[in-house]
């Protein structure tokens, strides 16, 4: 029971920093019906979550062997982040109770997809944490360290979206366009710094 604490609270501090995860959960409880914020949260649960066992196994030590691996997850992951940035910029939220705003499932999926596993930086730093804890854990404790890790993953993005959910009849429309640019200009950025770090390897 030790270790599926110890991976509980590895795994709360894996999620709880404002990333793109949080922001996508945020911003589909606050713009999307109850159904489709719910089935999106579901969705980055399953990638948030294979991403940390992919961390905790060592996928991070791959990317760095290969780089020309990184090279491309970088390049792509931050074209497609800016992307989705500027289809928040350009969205206009008239109702918040309309379907305008709703993605279909695909997309749902694919941006998720984009938002965990193509963005290196979490990829390296989730490797680092989880990875390096790793070696001091008996292979033993693996599955119940690995399973709070799990959890952690599962109660901090249902808490999330239920609490924004709980206060989302307080934003009009007006509030909501709010947000949608404030993301909006928070994931360019991001997307424009991977770009930038993908320059910054390019050239060394």
């Amino acid at each position: 029971m030790n270790f599926f604490l110890q991976g509980l609270t590895m795994g709360i501090a894996y999620d709880a920093p404002i990333g793109l995860a949080n922001l996508f959960v945020i911003n589909a409880a606050l713009t999307q019906t109850r159904r489709k914020s719910i089935l999106t949260t579901i969705i980055i649960i399953f990638f948030d979550v294979t991403l940390a066992f992919a961390c905790f196994f060592g996928i991070g030590a791959i990317m760095k062997k290969f780089a020309w691996l990184q090279l491309i997850i970088l390049l792509v992951g931050s074209l497609i982040v800016i992307y989705m940035g500027i289809n928040l910029l350009r969205s206009q939220t008239t109702d918040i109770s309309a379907g305008d705003s709703e993605l279909i499932l695909l997309k749902t999926i694919t941006s998720a997809f984009v938002v965990i596993w193509f963005n290196p930086q979490a990829i390296i730093d989730g490797s680092m944490m989880l990875g390096a804890f790793q070696v001091t854990l008996p292979q033993s404790s693996y599955p119940l360290f690995i399973a709070g890790v799990g959890i952690a993953s599962i109660l901090w993005f249902i808490i999330l979206d239920l609490v924004v959910s709980k206060f989302k009849d307080k934003f009009n429309a007006k509030v909501l366009r709010i947000i949608n640019l404030v993301c909006g200009v928070i994931i360019i950025l991001y997307g424009g710094k991977l770009l930038f770090n993908f320059i910054t390897l390019l050239i060394k």
